[in-house]
């Protein structure tokens, strides 16, 4: 394969195990995870890493919060993000190094906490939809909705789970750092958990209490460091229509067009592929030559290699 500039987004089944995993188990997914991305470094890849961070930062918020007094006060969202991204960049970086060790790869991998600028009156903020944090039952939400003052709202049948606002990001500010990292040979882990929201006020910097969508952020990335290819793991091997059902059809090469179309058939569910689908479409638009693939953890290298998983290309 030629060597390409690839932005991964990892899926929550490449950090998490289940829900209440612990660090242990969430270290031990990626040390899997890191098995699985080095044999795209192998290959001559450039890799940047990005992941969510839902379950880990809805987790610190709750944490802060039950342990809060007026001696040791809650931090607000944007800081737990922060604090998010460093604890899922040490356990990749810590993986990577393990497995770079046993394979005899001279590489070094980064964590940099990523600030996302997103607009402060994105109509998202009038409109909560981003899960963090833990499952609850209904009573269990309905007396977090009372007490806290919390969105709730029940996720796929799992249960029910906090909401916050999800703007769209604009900028990466730090870009050029991530640029620099990945020409001097780096394997770069950033816009962690889609980033740490910030708003511009002037010279200033301002944490935004909110969570970006993993994907989009993703795909920012990907076009500021103008990379070859986005690649977008989750759950499953390849996109489907009619997913679940007996007439299902996986698909494996897309145009715009035909991706654009699926998403007004309502084939990708909200909140779980529609925004894979839209992310991989921006990117795919967003410049001569550039690649989506959407597939599962297991397939990552089989995909970039195009024997598996779906590709959304440009015309």
């Amino acid at each position: 394969m030629m060597a390409k500039t690839i932005v991964v987004a990892l899926g929550g089944n490449a950090i998490q195990t289940g829900n209440g995993a612990t660090a242990e188990e969430q270290k031990l997914a990626c040390y899997n995870t890191a098995k699985q991305l080095v044999k795209l470094i192998k290959e001559g890849h450039k890799l940047v890493i990005a992941h969510g961070n839902g379950p880990q930062v809805g987790n610190i918020v709750l944490q802060q919060q039950m342990n809060q007094s007026d001696k040791l006060p809650a931090m607000p969202l944007d800081t737990c993000g922060a604090m998010s991204q460093g604890m899922i960049g040490y356990w990749l970086q810590n993986a990577l190094y393990e497995v770079f060790h046993d394979e005899g790869i001279d590489k070094n991998a980064v964590t940099l906490v990523t600030q996302v600028l997103v607009d402060e009156n994105d109509p998202a903020f009038e409109n909560p939809t981003k899960p963090i944090g833990s499952f609850y039952t209904q009573e269990e939400a309905d007396q977090l909705a009372k007490t806290k003052g919390y969105k709730m709202k029940e996720d796929a049948g799992r249960g029910y789970r906090r909401v916050v606002p999800s703007p769209k990001p604009l900028d990466i500010i730090e870009k050029k750092a991530i640029v620099d990292l990945i020409q001097s040979g780096n394997i770069v882990i950033a816009s962690g958990g889609g980033g740490i929201p910030v708003s511009k006020d002037n010279s200033r910097l301002i944490g935004i209490e909110a969570v970006i969508d993993k994907d989009f952020a993703s795909e920012k990335l990907a076009e500021l460091v103008d990379a070859d290819a986005f690649l977008v793991l989750t759950a499953v091997e390849n996109v489907a229509i009619n997913f679940g059902k007996p007439e299902q059809k996986n698909l494996e090469n897309l145009s715009l067009a035909e991706a654009n179309q699926y998403i007004e058939e309502g084939q990708f569910a909200p909140g779980s592929m529609l925004p894979k689908v839209q992310a991989a479409i921006q990117f795919a638009e967003s410049g001569t030559g550039r690649k989506s693939y959407i597939t599962s953890l297991e397939h990552a290298y089989d995909a970039i290699a195009g024997k598996t998983g779906t590709v959304i290309a440009g015309e």
